[in-house]
């Protein structure tokens, strides 16, 4: 059974406070798009096992694949032997949810592949123990996220655009990311209503930032100068998705993407894709 993995952008990210369980209370658009990599799943014996097309992955336990696996059986007291394939496309440490949409590939995957019956609202508890953003993988298409990004409401406004990707080849760490952006919040800072602006006009851009610009951008100015570079290519927004690396572009203009394209492709990782539309 071969899964798509598909990958998301933070259209917007506020990081609002720290919580007492050491998480952070946020509020963001998450978008899927159609960018990710490919899960293949084959009923085994008993355990997971793991491989890989690449090897700076782990495959043991630490594996979110893994660990989606040994929720899911411990969820259901049940073994359910399982070899998974996981071809990377997404680098590590991107900033778009690859790990995390892996892992829900694999519940989505182990749900049809044993015929469990389990609905998405079973699946998303059990994937919020693996990963905040992992139950917005489940869902897909436009979500509001809060809380920890694992409470979500969707947004059925159509969102069709081309949206330009480049990865740096740096890879940020979100712990990292996390422990520097606490010196920046700020109490009692209004909350922008993401999802209102978002209902009402797609276009009101200049709303929609990302807290961890603050950090990211002055430790890597590489990023501030691609982020810089879209815009003067004729990108309607550019923001760094999630804690980064990646920056991305939202164009109406297929040829003024692919132009910006040209700019970056000699020394980045780019994609060219476009967001999944809400069901």
């Amino acid at each position: 059974m071969l899964i798509r993995s598909n990958t998301k952008v933070n259209i917007g990210l506020k990081i609002l406070n720290k919580r007492s369980d050491g998480l952070h209370n946020l509020v963001t658009i998450f978008q899927e798009i159609n960018f990710g990599d490919s899960i293949q799943l084959k009923k085994n014996k008993s355990g997971c096992q793991i491989k890989s097309n690449v090897n700076w992955i782990p495959l043991d336990n630490s594996n979110l694949c893994f660990k989606a696996y040994s929720a899911l059986c411990e969820n259901l007291s049940k073994d359910l032997g399982v070899k998974i394939d996981i071809y990377k496309k997404v680098p590590v440490g991107s900033g778009i949810g690859g790990g995390s949409a892996n892992a829900a590939a694999t519940l989505i995957g182990l749900n049809s592949l044993y015929n469990l019956g389990l609905d998405h609202n079973k699946l998303e508890k059990i994937g919020s123990s693996i990963g905040a953003d992992v139950p917005f993988f489940i869902r897909g298409g436009t979500q509001l996220g809060e809380k920890t990004g694992s409470k979500l409401t969707p947004i059925t406004k159509k969102f069709d655009a081309v949206i330009l990707l480049v990865i740096p080849k740096v890879s940020i760490s979100t712990e990292w990311a996390y422990r520097m952006i606490k010196n920046k919040l700020k109490t009692g800072r209004s909350i922008l209503k993401f999802a209102d602006l978002m209902r009402s006009n797609f276009l009101s851009y200049k709303f929609f930032e990302n807290d961890f610009e603050k950090i990211v951008i002055p430790a890597y100015p590489e990023i501030g100068s691609i982020k810089n570079r879209m815009l003067d290519s004729g990108a309607n927004f550019a923001s760094l998705s999630g804690s980064g690396s990646t920056v991305f572009g939202v164009y109406n203009n297929k040829a003024f993407a692919k132009k910006a394209e040209s700019y970056f492709n000699n020394s980045h990782l780019t994609i060219l894709t476009r967001p999944i539309q809400p069901n």
